[in-house]
């Protein structure tokens, strides 16, 4: 048995759905042979008598018809011009697209980027937690007391020592997770994390 063809497009089928109607194979035998090609799931049986009816009563596209509804605002210059802006700054935020595309609102930027662009916001580096002056000040007494213990006591002190949670502390003011966001083709290879 061939491979099956995935992600074949509708008019694809419709079009194999046409011309076996014209050769005068039955709906049944129709629909037995995409899912012989296609799939299982590529078009119920019940569509492949709707087409084949429809083929019938001189019906000659098998593209979809026009929709009523209010047209989409996603073109493809939009697409390519999001593109364009995601690609100068990737650290930028849906909200700032929106004010640059005035013309189209927060949800379709959003899924342009993460649907048709394939996009993901990711951390772009690990930021350690932000330490407060209070914790600073406890940070650095229990420092010199562990120093001065150890001074009195040895090796002997380290032994008793159960260490918690890994904490960095950093001498810089690093920038917050929100701020180190950038976002990533999905296809991008991963930052490893220092």
């Amino acid at each position: 048995m061939s491979a099956l063809i995935e992600n074949a497009a509708a008019c694809e089928i419709r079009s194999v759905v046409r011309f076996l109607n014209a050769k005068k194979v039955k709906p049944s035998e129709i629909y037995r042979q995409i899912c012989e090609v296609y799939g299982q799931n590529t078009m119920s049986d019940s569509m492949v008598r709707r087409w084949v009816r429809q083929f019938n009563e001189r019906r000659d596209q098998v593209l979809d018809e026009e929709r009523c509804g209010s047209p989409s605002l996603v073109t493809d210059e939009l697409v390519h011009a999001i593109e364009e802006k995601v690609k100068q700054n990737c650290k930028f935020t849906i909200s700032a697209l929106a004010m640059e595309f005035p013309q189209i609102s927060r949800s379709p930027i959003h899924e342009i980027v993460t649907e048709k662009l394939k996009f993901r916001n990711f951390c772009s580096r690990w930021v350690p937690k932000i330490l407060t002056e209070q914790h600073k000040k406890q940070r650095m007494g229990s420092a010199l007391q562990f120093l001065t213990r150890y001074n009195e006591d040895g090796d002997d002190f380290l032994s008793r020592i159960v260490t918690g949670d890994e904490t960095w502390v950093s001498y810089d003011s690093p920038e917050s997770k929100r701020q180190s966001m950038e976002w990533r083709h999905t296809s991008s290879p991963t930052k490893v994390k220092p």
